[in-house]
């Protein structure tokens, strides 16, 4: 007995000569933080900026624990209210670099720009009478927003033209659902972007708006749904599964973030056929949908692999109204996985980070006895990967070609009936190799590329003269010919086209609209549900997964880069005002 009491007496003043040794720790490292920037902010031979240096400093503190963990300052609020509440105060329109000066890449329909004229395409030069040359888009995302009712003057150039619009700024709320619809006399589908406050509300109408239709079977999209309210989560899981089901459960460091997440409500339909389509651009909260449907067995996952994300993170405040977006758990989906790909707790002794080793990735199972993995995202069931964009097309595309066409194009044409009938002719195709030409449009193959480079290395090693006429014949059989190139990748550069057109005339929705009787993933869902037999079997374990093409593996720490594709209604990257 006295000998137990020894040991458990040795381990607590162990327990606490360990704590205080860390307490002691990082009160000398603050207190070395501090001296060092009382001396720089003395000494230093040009003034600093206090505010910049310390939130240089804790941001970089932060990055070496994982990207999620971010500090903001008072003068990101609104950014952070807009993250988890998708709102802010502004004109609702996106803007991205274009020269000298930002230019309007979407307008949001029915909010102040719509209603006070803008379009698409319009450079922004002046807001309140001050030039926008030259600064960053940012800043001039900034500048644009404000508090709701507040006015504003915004100079725009349109074909050469300078013209002011006046307008009160108003709550933008960007709607999670953009678009629902039925796909065809059978088939309801839902595009979901984003896991904001309530959201549950914009997806269980949509959901109860299409169920008016008597629709046989679902597709829930959540492609490049980055995630959002863990909360909001479970209640889209509800929509579909009815109550007492376990959802995702939360682990931490700190217990009091420990919990677990049950359905309680009665499901709105948990008996239709459901499809949910993911991708690499699916993260955290949407893949918790996509797991917990998975583990379920209540619907087919189609896609690509997730994003692999299955860290939580809470809002801690901070003094001077600042906030601090901590870690604090794992979660874990139904069959008890947790789909986190990078390994943030063992980083390498460079800093960098890897995937989680296969020699640690554990199988589970569904409901119905399936295999799943953690480690790694979520896996579809049906694996179809978009095929690569052809080279002129993605130059065409990221190098705006696309998007100055489509506005030359809204100004001269009349609107469409609608975006189902719309499709370019012969002569508009025609217009658009003449604007190319116009516009000098150039571009070199990646092969082309290559080919430069080896003879650039065959100069310098003086082997180029030994055979310059191979090189020359290699140069002559592999140059490309952009006429040639238009016509072979007509129908890719069509779509293209017509998708930014489109979107002119009847703003993202109608682009949705028009683009999911042609995406292939879609297409592949639909063919999935319609066949009830296949549909069964995948959920009931009897088939192996589906696949269309295998995922490829990871390496270096993070997922190579996918080929370039454009997801159906995500055209530009851009900041929202």
């Amino acid at each position: 007995m006295i000998l137990s009491f020894l040991i458990i007496s040795g381990l607590s003043v162990g327990f606490l000569s360990l704590q205080e040794t860390r307490d002691f720790r990082i009160a000398k490292n603050l207190d070395i933080f501090l001296s060092l920037f009382r001396e720089l902010n003395t000494f230093y031979v040009d003034e600093i900026d206090p505010d910049k240096v310390i939130k240089s400093g804790i941001d970089n503190m932060l990055k070496t624990l994982d990207p999620y963990t971010v500090y903001y300052p008072e003068s990101d609020a609104d950014d952070f209210t807009f993250m988890t509440t998708g709102k802010y105060g502004g004109i609702g329109s996106l803007v991205r670099g274009g020269g000298d000066y930002v230019v309007i890449s979407e307008v949001y329909k029915g909010f102040p720009a719509d209603k006070a004229g803008i379009k698409a395409g319009d450079k922004i030069k002046k807001v309140d009478g001050v030039s926008l040359k030259g600064m960053p888009t940012d800043k001039v995302s900034d500048r644009l927003k404000g508090n709701p009712g507040s006015d504003i003057t915004v100079t725009i150039e349109r074909a050469g033209k300078e013209s002011d619009h006046v307008m009160k700024r108003e709550r933008i709320i960007i709607p999670p659902v953009p678009y629902y619809g039925m796909i065809d006399s059978k088939t309801g589908y839902i595009r979901f972007t984003n896991f904001t406050q309530n959201c549950i509300t914009d997806v269980k109408n949509a959901l109860t708006e299409l169920k008016k239709n008597n629709p046989e079977q679902i597709i829930l999209d959540v492609r490049g749904n980055p995630g959002g309210l863990l909360s909001e989560a479970v209640e889209i899981v509800n929509l579909f599964v009815g109550p007492g089901n376990d959802v995702v459960s939360t682990k931490g460091k700190v217990k009091q973030f420990d919990d677990n997440f049950r359905t309680t409500k009665a499901a709105t339909d948990e008996t239709i056929p459901l499809a949910v389509l993911i991708n690499r651009g699916s993260a955290s909260a949407a893949e918790i949908v996509a797991g917990a449907i998975q583990d379920l067995d209540r619907g087919v996952i189609v896609g690509q692999r997730s994003y692999g994300k299955g860290l939580v993170q809470v809002t801690r405040p901070l003094s001077y109204n600042t906030q601090l977006k901590i870690t604090t758990a794992k979660y874990y989906i139904p069959s008890g996985r947790c789909i986190q790909a990078i390994d943030f707790s063992h980083p390498n002794e460079d800093g960098s980070v890897g995937i989680i080793p296969d020699s640690l990735v554990t199988e589970f199972r569904t409901r119905n006895g399936r295999i799943v993995k953690d480690g790694g995202g979520i896996t579809p069931d049906v694996t179809i990967n978009p095929e690569a964009m052809s080279q002129i097309s993605a130059e065409l595309y990221l190098r705006n070609f696309i998007f100055d066409f489509a506005t030359r194009y809204y100004w001269s044409h009349p609107a469409p009936e609608s975006p189902s009938q719309f499709k370019l002719s012969d002569q508009d195709y025609a217009d658009f190799a003449g604007f190319l030409k116009e516009r000098n449009f150039s571009y070199r193959t990646i092969t082309e590329t290559s080919l430069n480079e080896l003879i650039a290395s065959a100069k310098k090693e003086k082997y180029y003269e030994l055979h310059k006429d191979l090189f020359e014949e290699l140069q002559n059989d592999i140059a490309h010919n952009i006429d040639h190139d238009l016509t072979i990748f007509r129908d890719e550069i069509s779509g293209l086209l017509e998708e930014e057109i489109i979107g002119r005339y009847f703003y993202e929705e109608g682009a949705i609209a028009w683009s999911v009787t042609k995406d292939e993933q879609i297409l592949k869902a639909l063919e999935i549900l319609n066949d009830k037999g296949k549909y069964s079997s995948i959920l009931s374990g009897k088939s192996a997964p589906v696949l269309r093409a295998n995922v490829p593996p990871a390496s270096s720490g993070l997922y190579p880069s996918p080929p370039l594709t454009v997801h159906p209604g995500l055209r530009h990257s851009t900041f929202h005002i």
